[in-house]
């Protein structure tokens, strides 16, 4: 298939990879970027990681504490919500459903009481089924490092249960100096501010940052922060979900990106 045949493809337009990709497809995919955000260049130097979903397998355990806290506190959430909420603050994400169901506005402090017993929830979840690192994250991490790229946490978490972990299970491939969590921005996910506090701290511009998200609110965000953004569906959400919000690639687990990355990297 040939450059002009890849970009009529509808399956191509969507950025949606879920095989074996060649060094044209990233090619490709570069160029649209460039292009999408008036880019003269693309020359990566760092990658942002989100946290749950994408460097922990840890949605599942959110989606049940999520629904169970609020159930407690008079909210509905169902399950699925916290894959469609996934990436907002969580005190954000609660004045968003008290708003929608209570119809009125409630204080920073209501939010944040109700928030630290959804993350009571999760810490006893963690206690009963230990949340494990993405399979592949560890590889993936150390490929990059090899390459000499930064890497940088970028989460609309503040939860303990795993940014307590973050550091000694990723001992030597991220730091707490290019980690930036929910009590680090006023305006969360799908804002762009977690992303440019990302950049900030690596110190470079969004032509020379990656962004590795597995939710919608994410790939926005990321794509509003104009950084070259792969989704990795990890979760239950169609990929057309990731797609509609901007992606740039989607590709179907952390380990599949690990394993393209020789070829993605020979593309740059």
């Amino acid at each position: 298939m040939n450059k002009g045949e890849l970009q009529g493809n509808h399956n191509y337009q969507l950025s949606t990879f879920n095989s074996q990709l060649s060094t044209l497809n990233f090619q490709l995919s570069f160029d649209n970027y460039q292009s999408k955000h008036g880019f003269g260049r693309f020359a990566p130097k760092a990658v942002l990681f989100d946290m749950d979903g994408v460097i922990y397998d840890s949605m599942g355990g959110h989606s049940v504490s999520w629904h169970d806290a609020m159930a407690a506190e008079g909210i509905s959430m169902e399950y699925a919500d916290a894959y469609r909420f996934e990436g907002m603050r969580g005190v954000e994400t609660i004045r968003l459903l008290a708003r929608q169901q209570w119809h009125r506005d409630i204080s920073d402090s209501e939010a944040a009481a109700m928030y630290a017993r959804k993350a009571q929830a999760f810490a006893a979840y963690c206690m009963q089924h230990p949340v494990s690192l993405m399979p592949g994250i560890r590889k993936l991490m150390q490929q990059l490092k090899d390459d000499g790229m930064k890497i940088c946490v970028v989460t609309g978490s503040a939860q303990k249960a795993l940014l307590d972990r973050l550091h000694s299970d990723l001992q030597g491939l991220v730091s707490e100096e290019l980690t930036v969590t929910a009590l680090d921005v006023a305006h969360g996910k799908p804002a762009p501010e977690p992303y440019l506090k990302g950049m900030q701290k690596c110190g470079l511009e969004a032509w020379e940052c990656i962004v590795v998200e597995n939710a919608p609110l994410g790939v926005r965000a990321a794509v509003a922060a104009r950084c070259f953004t792969i989704a990795a569906n990890t979760g239950p959400l169609a990929d057309d979900a990731l797609a509609a919000e901007g992606a740039d690639i989607i590709f179907p687990s952390i380990a599949a990106l690990s394993r393209q990355w020789p070829e993605f990297k020979k593309a740059l």
